[in-house]
């Protein structure tokens, strides 16, 4: 790992929060050495989902229904996190930042507010709901794992002549050897 010029805090703290915004917004503009830290973080964080998306547990519960001013009492088939998946979820929480998605044009404060009110970590649901099914799909299609983020090397920047690189996720199959 480099030190980027940065405390072992600072330096995880940044690879932290800019593999948080590659894998919300699917690609970022940074420094090529931080590109490769944030690359080799963000893969784990995402191996780490693929692994354990599919763990889930189906739970009857109790529920209570008003049916014509008679409550009534039905089991209703709860779908939960299995233990593997829970432990994943938890130390992606730890790992990524907690990122809200904006407001759309258009949207009231209410419908912002009722459109988060189910979803309680976006980016960590983004991660098992979108990209784990996408790269396992990937993987079992192409035989391999892996691979998910790709660095475009744009030159030097104009102020301090650092080499500029765009890290993004990778949406493509893999090219066949």
């Amino acid at each position: 790992m480099k030190k980027l010029g940065r405390t072992a805090e600072q330096r995880m703290a940044m690879i932290r929060t800019q593999a948080s915004e590659l894998l919300w917004n699917g690609r970022l503009e940074t420094t090529v050495d931080r590109a490769k830290e944030v690359g080799r973080y963000a893969e784990k964080m995402l191996t780490l989902a693929i692994n354990t998306y599919e763990d889930t547990v189906v739970v009857q519960k109790e529920k209570i229904q008003k049916v014509k001013d008679k409550e009534e009492k039905v089991m209703v088939d709860v779908v939960n996190d299995g233990v593997k998946k829970l432990a994943a979820r938890r130390a992606l929480m730890a790992g990524l930042r907690d990122l809200k998605p904006l407001k759309q044009e258009k949207e009231s404060k209410g419908d912002y507010n009722a459109r988060l009110r189910s979803v309680k970590h976006p980016l960590v649901e983004k991660l098992f709901r979108e990209y784990a099914p996408f790269y396992a799909a990937r993987a079992e299609k192409c035989g391999q794992k892996g691979g998910y983020t790709r660095i475009i090397k744009l030159g030097q920047r104009r102020g301090d002549g650092a080499e500029i690189a765009i890290i993004e996720m990778v949406k493509d199959e893999p090219a066949k050897k």
